[in-house]
């Protein structure tokens, strides 16, 4: 783990003192029974909640739902397998023979699955100001796209473009409901992505602005990124 420990301090600038939790973040279960999936699970709420801060300070004007969609494309699991990739942890992942062979270690789940395990390392051995480090310099490219990239579009465009480039189907949109007079007419509409097992309802004064509050609502649904 020496060599894993320089590599780590290189790119994260971190320096961990129990190797142990570097072992195991690096350790996929197909290596054995102590491997990095509890670590997965840490490290994904401490990159929540760390992206989080960023998104908040960085848009002081953005609504619940543009911070929630930013979040959203920042820690999907694609985008955390790239940045896996661009790291170099496909390297040091520790597999089993069966799936060293199969070539699992650049599979975009199994890399972000590792990227998140190693920050709940970091945050293990050194808090949450050693994860903000690490994650603001995983980050950095990432961070700076956003900022150069202005207000987002509308939550159905954000949903639908965010669906075709991983190669899924188009939402559907139902009208489950309307109530209310009819110079005052509530819509509930019902958003689903049927390739993933995914849907989300919302209410509008208008079948669109209904369609838009469901897309915006599945779109923060965490579920959306563990599935893709």
């Amino acid at each position: 783990m020496a060599e894993a420990a320089d590599w780590l301090h290189d790119r994260l600038g971190c320096a961990l003192q129990r190797r142990e939790l570097l072992q195991r973040a690096l350790t996929h279960r197909s290596c054995g029974p102590e491997h990095n999936e509890r670590l997965e699970f840490l490290g994904d709420a401490v990159l929540a909640l760390v992206v989080s801060e960023r998104l908040v300070a960085d848009f002081p004007a953005a609504t619940e739902g543009e911070l929630s969609r930013r979040r959203a494309s920042l820690v999907s699991g694609t985008t955390l397998g790239a940045l896996a990739l661009e790291l170099g942890v496909d390297h040091w992942l520790r597999l089993g023979a069966g799936a060293r062979r199969s070539g699992v270690e650049r599979r975009p789940s199994i890399l972000a699955g590792a990227l998140e395990a190693l920050i709940g390392a970091i945050y293990l051995d050194g808090g949450l100001d050693a994860a903000r480090l690490a994650i603001g310099r995983i980050f950095a490219d990432r961070f700076a796209e956003l900022a150069a990239a202005g207000p987002q579009q509308d939550p159905k465009t954000c949903l639908q473009e965010w669906l075709q480039a991983r190669g899924l189907g188009l939402p559907a949109y139902t009208v489950e409901a309307t109530s209310g007079a009819p110079h005052a007419r509530l819509f509930r509409v019902r958003c689903a992505v049927a390739a993933l097992d995914l849907a989300a309802e919302a209410e509008g004064a208008s079948r669109r602005s209904a369609e838009q509050a469901a897309a915006e609502r599945l779109l923060a649904d965490p579920r959306l990124r563990q599935s893709a």
